[in-house]
């Protein structure tokens, strides 16, 4: 049993990837720094499993590229991680007149890409269209994400920043008004859309506009908006994370299921489970490395309405890659992502469709193959040329599984191979590796699945709808946790984790801010 100090400056409330750059930040510049982690190892959503019986493949089994993290944290905790850039961006299989064709998107873009939406579309109109386009977001990612890692600029001071008309058409005005206007074919107008709906149940047009603050953090890692694969899976990531936290000398406790925090706003109490009985340790702040409405129940107040997760996520081990009705190499379509169903006629039905309660008829959603970027996660099975295969489906809401758990995921699960199927040459299941046990290796995660095993609520990735990356113009900025986005009710409790302002995906970036806020804070006691 790890043996623990009566008290810390700080104790961090969840282990996953947000809460070890904070550790690790801290405990680097003096602070004594506890982690209480519920789980018997650390990582959180980010972690590799070899999820089949008998089977060495590690995959990324919740989580699964890296975009957000930025280098300046990789630098700063001089973690031992690599990230590989794919060769391939995207690639969309679509049927057009009885035809199989597809959209390649290069990575770097070249004259295949250009060939292929001239192909597809019949002219050079719409690819100038998506240079211009891209062109004009990354202008206005390069600039914001340096202030990432800053104190929060207002949303008047980013506007002052950037060209007038992207900031009209992200931030004013629904995406999808953008994206009809700029673009006619169906296909891109759909690839161009997926970004603003991974992770978020809303149609386009939505005038919440919670689709266009997801598309802009899809978009906006190191400035590039790149999404790369960690060699090593996902858990590579946290792994890196706890060594170096460790490194610097925090104590990380894992089977500490933490049920109450009491505080009086300058010092505070955090209680946990270790399995064998209850044990509490005082601190001067708390940082919360759990959803907000997680924090609002250990606080012991009315947490409100539960956030509500809507993806479906598949994970399988197949024998060799599928071969593809429209010709195109399995090893270059698989490569990047691999949309299905997405055009953009598709993605707004599906959302008519499960908005009204139903399943959607269709069932969009993309693949990915890490294993060509990292065959190191496959194993022995490397050399017998298996390959793991992710799937990520969008507009399958909490609410659609509640009645009844298995038969309406193993429906939507149905449905995914389906829309995949109509592209390949053979069914799927027919490529599917058989685990030690004799079962296919395939495992789905509902929405109520992803919260039974992290404590996400309502199996939110994000742990709540995103906000912008900024603060209101009107917004209190007194204290530095107000300062740098991570404020709560109390002034010693901290968010640290995807709730936070900046927060979301796999970024550090909450991490990073509320260590950061401390750090500003202790200097000022």
């Amino acid at each position: 049993m790890t043996s623990l100090n009566d008290k810390y400056e700080v104790v961090i409330v969840g282990g996953g990837h947000n809460g070890l750059v904070a550790a690790a930040y801290l405990a680097k510049a003096g602070v004594s720094t506890l982690v209480l982690e519920r789980l018997p190892h650390t990582g959180g959503a980010a972690v590799s499993t070899q999820a089949f019986a008998g089977m060495p493949a590690r995959l990324s089994r919740y989580s699964y590229l890296v975009s957000l993290l930025p280098q300046q944290i990789i630098s700063d905790l001089e973690l031992d991680l690599e990230l590989r850039s794919r060769v391939t961006a995207s690639y969309t299989p679509v049927v057009r007149n009885g035809r199989h064709t597809g959209l390649l998107v290069e990575r770097p873009e070249g004259q295949l890409t250009a060939e292929s939406f001239r192909a597809l579309t019949g002219s050079d109109a719409e690819y100038d269209a998506w240079r211009a386009f891209y062109g004009e977001v990354a202008g206005f990612a390069e600039t914001v994400a340096p202030t990432l890692l800053e104190p929060l600029r207002t949303g008047r001071d980013i506007q002052a920043m950037v060209d007038p008309s992207v900031w009209d058409y992200l931030v004013e005005q629904p995406i999808g008004h953008v994206i009809e206007d700029r673009f006619r074919d169906d296909t891109v107008r759909g690839v161009v859309a997926t970004d603003a709906l991974i992770g978020t149940f809303a149609d386009l047009t939505d005038e919440s506009l919670v689709q266009n603050a997801c598309f802009l953090y899809h978009l906006i890692g190191n400035g590039t908006g790149e999404w790369r694969v960690p060699v090593g899976g996902m858990g590579a990531v946290t792994d890196a994370l706890a060594v170096a936290a460790r490194n610097a000398g925090a104590t990380v406790v894992t089977g500490a299921g933490v049920s109450s925090i009491e505080s009086d706003g300058t010092s505070a109490t955090v209680t946990w489970h270790d399995g064998e009985g209850w044990r509490s340790v005082e601190c001067d702040f708390v940082l919360a490395n759990v959803a907000p409405w997680v924090l609002q129940v250990l606080l012991g107040e009315e947490p409100g309405d539960r956030p509500e997760g809507s993806q479906l996520k598949v994970n399988l081990l197949v024998e060799r890659l599928p071969r593809l009705k429209s010709g195109a190499s399995a090893k270059q379509a698989f490569a990047g992502t691999f949309h299905v169903a997405e055009d953009y006629s598709q993605l707004q039905k599906a959302y008519t469709d499960a908005a009204s309660g139903s399943l959607p008829g269709v069932q969009p959603g993309e693949l990915y193959c890490h294993s060509l970027t990292d065959p190191s996660i496959l194993g022995p099975l490397a050399a017998k040329g298996a390959h793991t295969l992710t799937y990520f489906g969008v507009h399958t809401p909490a609410r659609l599984f509640e009645d009844d758990l298995e038969e309406t995921r193993d429906l939507a699960v149905e449905r995914a191979l389906d829309a995949i199927n109509e592209h390949l040459e053979e069914p799927i299941e027919s490529l599917l590796v058989t685990d030690a046990d004799g079962k296919p290796c395939l495992e789905a995660k509902a929405p109520q699945d992803v919260d039974e095993a992290l404590a996400m609520p309502g199996g939110h990735i994000f742990h709540g709808d995103l906000s912008w990356p900024w603060a209101p113009n009107r917004a209190r900025m007194e204290t530095p946790a107000q300062r740098w986005g991570v404020s709560t009710e109390v002034e010693n409790i901290l968010l640290c984790g995807s709730g936070a302002r900046r927060g979301g995906a796999v970024s550090g970036i909450g991490g990073h801010n509320a260590a950061q806020a401390v750090l500003e804070a202790r200097a000022q006691r």
